[in-house]
């Protein structure tokens, strides 16, 4: 539950239908892969694309994106592990120090942008018939879209979380305070969810609460900014004759969405990485500015528009 006089965020992990838990970073996915697909149905019907090519564009996006996020984190944040423990990179559980059921802890964004990118690659050439760059600029409006619920599932997990704060808009993210075995080891009380939800509203364990930090809403911030990218792109798209020049829309995307993940980082909590090695900014700061960097090139570079804003 979310508290709005204290702030503080203690959510379950999921809707249980008693046989079955969906949990709530799975649901942000389907609906991001779901209106991902209904909006570049809308997309291929107004340029005249067959919808059947859409059912292996829905499976390339998908794959890429779940692929390239799983990689990215292991290459991009934390080699260092995953290079000792290589079972774990593909594999939901972990050997050591015992068995353990993990589901997939770790995606990375930069990793799923470079994997999408080569799966429409693929796709443009194989399928499409198109070029590569005009297939882009139309996916990054789905992408835009999805990376909104993304955020959000971050939200629900309580994962990626803000640097502490004393504003009025910080959280307590009690779930990445306290992991399931600490908070029923603290609380004595068996079953998670339980504890969990003592911790938070019985006063008998107001010291455990009061360990709890408040922190930036980062998953939030960055939410909201990406609501505005994907206005942004859709308005650009729908409205204007600006997709008349082949990469533009690419472009604006790479330096938008990424503009974005460069600025939230500063309010974020360090994900590891190499910025350790580096120094100055953040493992994401460093990775975003290639993105931004061909993003302007892409925007430069485009085609001129045919004269007139709106649509013939």
């Amino acid at each position: 539950m979310i508290n709005f006089i204290s702030f503080i965020w203690n959510p379950t992990e999921g809707i249980d239908l008693g046989f079955f838990q969906i949990r709530y970073y799975s649901l942000m996915f389907v609906v991001a892969f779901g209106l991902g697909w209904y909006l570049m149905k809308h997309i291929f019907e107004r340029e005249g694309e067959p919808i059947e090519k859409l059912d292996s564009l829905f499976i390339w996006t998908v794959l890429s994106t779940l692929l390239g996020a799983r990689l990215g984190h292991v290459f991009f944040y934390d080699w260092e592990h995953y290079s000792q423990h290589p079972s774990e990179i593909l594999l939901p559980f972990r050997f050591e120090p015992e068995f353990e059921f993990t589901g997939f802890q770790g995606l990375a964004s930069h990793g799923a942008a470079i994997a999408i990118i080569i799966a429409m690659y693929y796709f443009s050439k194989k399928v499409m018939k198109q070029p590569m760059l005009w297939v882009l600029d139309r996916v990054v409006i789905p992408v835009a879209s999805g990376a909104i619920f993304v955020r959000l599932g971050n939200f629900f997990n309580s994962e990626i979380i803000g640097k502490k704060t004393d504003s009025s808009l910080g959280i307590q993210f009690v779930r990445d305070e306290f992991t399931q075995r600490d908070a029923v080891r603290e609380t004595g009380i068996p079953v998670p969810n339980d504890a969990y939800h003592a911790i938070v509203n019985d006063p008998k364990f107001a010291t455990l609460l009061a360990q709890v930090p408040t922190r930036h809403a980062a998953q939030l911030y960055e939410a909201v900014c990406y609501v505005f990218v994907f206005a942004i792109l859709f308005f650009l798209y729908w409205r204007t004759n600006v997709r008349e020049r082949i990469g533009y829309l690419f472009g604006l995307f790479l330096v938008l969405l990424w503009s974005v993940r460069f600025g939230v980082e500063y309010v974020k909590e360090s994900q590891g990485g190499f910025e350790s090695a580096l120094g100055l900014l953040s493992t994401g700061q460093w990775l975003s500015i290639p993105f931004i960097l061909v993003g302007l090139y892409l925007m430069w570079a485009a085609e001129k528009p045919i004269p007139g804003f709106d649509n013939p």
